[in-house]
C-alpha cells in the first residue's frame, strides 16, 4: 500500500485512480457470445458452457431432486446463519415498501398520482468461481420476492460435474426461486436478455460477475434490457484517527482485498504514524490469509492518504466515492453526517463491512468505481417502477388549456395544440 501526503484535490484524484479496467480486448469476444446466443438459443448456450466452463449439464434447469440433494449438503450451522441473515435482510427491505397512493390536485379539476408496480420479469446472476457468492442470492432474491416480481430467473455457472454450488441452490429454494439455470458468464446474461427455448427473457438483470459478465450487462443494457447498476471490482475506504483500533482497521481493509486482485482499498488517516501502524498490522494479518496471493496484489494497488483533519479526509472520501465506507473515528456518527458520496456507510468501531455483506440487513450490491456519486445501492426501488396517472375534468382542461395551446404553438407542434383545442371548443 502506498501513502499519499495530501497536497491538493487534483493530486489526490490522480494518485488514487482505480486500476483501469481492460475491456477492449474482451468486448469483441462478448459481442460474439451475445450474438451466438441470440441466434442459436439453447444450442449456443450449451456449446459456450462446454467451452468456457468445461461442463455440459444434461438440463440447464435445476430439478426438484437437485434442490433436495443440495439442501442435504448444507450443514445445519450454516442454515441457521442464513436464517439470521434472511430475517434481517427481509426486515430492512420490507421497511422500504410504500404502497400508499397520494393523489395531488395540481390545479382545480386535475388530479395526479403515482403507483408503485413491480418489474414483472427479473434475472439474477450469481457468480461461481473460487468464491460462490450464495449471500448474493439473499441480497437480490429477497427484495425481488418482496417487490412481487412475477418471474424470477437465476443463473449461476455449473461446476465441472454440471451442478451448481449447493448453498446457492439452498438459498434459492429457501426464497421460493425455482427457475435456477446452470449457466454462467456472458452466455447467461445473453440467455436472460434475449430468451432461449429454455430460459425466459427478462426485463432487468441484477448481480455481480467477472469482466465478461460486466461487459455483457453493459452491452445488453444499450439495447433492450435494463441492469442494476455499473459494476466493477470491489472497494472499501476506512477513515481513521488517533482513536481507531489498528487491528480492526487492518482486518477491514483485507476483507475487501481478498475479493480479487483488482479490488482496491483506501485508508484515510489523520497522521502518517497511524497509517503506518495500520499498514504494518495489515501486512501481519495478510500472512495468515488462505487467499493471501489475491489479497496481496490488491493491497499493493491500494493507497493511504494522510490529511490533518477529519473534515479534509471526508472531503477526499467524497471525491473518491467508495463502494463501502467505514468511519472508525471518535464521534463517528457526527463525522458520518459529512458523507455525500458512498454506496454503504459503516459507523463506529464495531460496524465492520462484513456485517453488511452478510447479515446486518442492508444490501451488499453497491455502486463501484466512483458511481456512488450518482447511483444508489440496490434497494426495493431497484425492483419497482413508478407509473404516473392523471384525471382531468372538463373544468380542469379549461383551466390549463390556453397554457397548453400557447406552449404547443411555440414548439410548432400543431397536433398537440389541436388535441386541446378540440376539447376547448366542445
Amino acid at each position: 500500500m502506498f501513502i499519499i501526503d495530501y497536497t491538493s484535490d487534483l493530486d489526490f484524484e490522480q494518485k488514487s485512480q482505480r486500476p483501469a479496467a481492460q475491456i477492449a480486448d474482451i468486448e469483441p469476444i462478448v459481442r460474439d457470445v451475445l450474438k451466438q446466443v441470440k441466434d442459436g438459443g439453447d444450442e449456443a448456450v450449451r456449446n459456450l458452457t462446454l467451452k468456457f466452463d468445461k461442463a455440459c449439464p444434461e438440463n440447464f434447469l435445476t430439478s426438484q431432486q437437485e434442490f433436495d440433494e443440495a439442501e442435504k449438503q448444507v450443514s445445519q450451522e450454516l442454515k441457521d446463519a442464513i436464517a439470521v441473515a434472511k430475517a434481517n435482510i427481509e426486515k430492512f427491505h420490507a421497511s422500504q415498501l410504500n404502497h400508499q397512493i397520494k393523489k395531488i390536485e395540481t390545479s382545480e379539476g386535475i388530479f395526479c398520482w403515482q403507483k408503485q408496480v413491480a418489474i414483472e420479469k427479473v434475472g439474477i446472476y450469481i457468480p461461481g468461481g473460487s468464491a460462490p457468492l450464495f449471500s448474493t442470492v439473499l441480497m437480490l432474491g429477497i427484495p425481488a420476492v418482496l417487490a412481487g416480481c412475477k418471474e424470477i430467473v437465476l443463473c449461476s455457472p455449473p461446476r465441472t460435474g454440471g451442478s451448481i454450488n449447493p448453498v446457492v441452490l439452498y438459498c434459492a429454494k429457501l426464497l421460493g426461486i425455482n427457475k435456477v439455470y446452470k449457466i454462467g458468464g456472458a452466455q447467461a446474461v445473453a440467455a436472460m436478455a434475449y430468451g432461449t427455448q429454455t430460459v425466459p427473457k427478462v426485463s432487468k438483470i441484477f448481480g455481480p460477475g467477472n469482466r465478461f459478465v460486466t461487459v455483457a450487462k453493459q452491452l445488453v443494457n444499450s439495447s433492450e434490457t435494463a441492469i442494476d447498476m455499473p459494476a466493477g471490482p470491489s472497494e472499501l475506504a476506512v477513515v481513521a484517527d488517533s482513536d481507531t483500533n489498528p487491528v480492526f482497521a487492518a482486518a477491514d481493509l483485507l476483507s475487501q482485498c481478498e475479493h480479487g486482485a483488482d479490488s482496491q482499498v483506501g485508508l484515510f488517516c489523520t497522521s502518517k504514524e497511524k497509517a503506518m501502524q495500520i499498514i504494518a498490522e495489515a501486512e501481519k494479518q495478510l500472512e495468515k490469509l488462505p487467499r493471501k496471493e489475491i489479497a496481496e496484489k490488491s493491497f499493493a494497488n491500494s493507497f493511504a492518504v494522510v490529511a490533518p483533519t477529519l473534515e479534509k479526509l471526508m472531503h477526499l472520501s467524497n471525491i473518491w466515492a467508495p463502494e463501502h465506507l467505514i468511519i472508525a473515528t471518535n464521534d463517528a456518527e457526527v463525522v458520518a453526517e459529512q458523507v455525500v458520496n458512498a454506496g454503504s456507510v459503516f459507523i463506529g468501531s464495531y460496524a465492520c463491512e462484513s456485517a453488511g455483506d452478510y447479515a446486518s440487513g442492508t444490501n451488499h450490491t453497491l455502486p463501484t468505481n466512483g458511481a456512488a456519486k450518482a447511483y444508489s445501492g440496490l434497494n426495493m426501488d431497484s425492483f419497482m417502477k413508478k407509473i404516473t396517472f392523471q384525471t382531468i375534468s372538463q373544468q380542469g382542461i379549461y383551466k390549463i388549456g390556453r397554457a397548453i395551446e400557447n406552449m404547443a404553438a411555440a414548439e410548432l407542434l400543431d397536433a398537440h395544440k389541436n388535441a386541446v383545442t378540440v376539447r376547448m371548443g366542445k
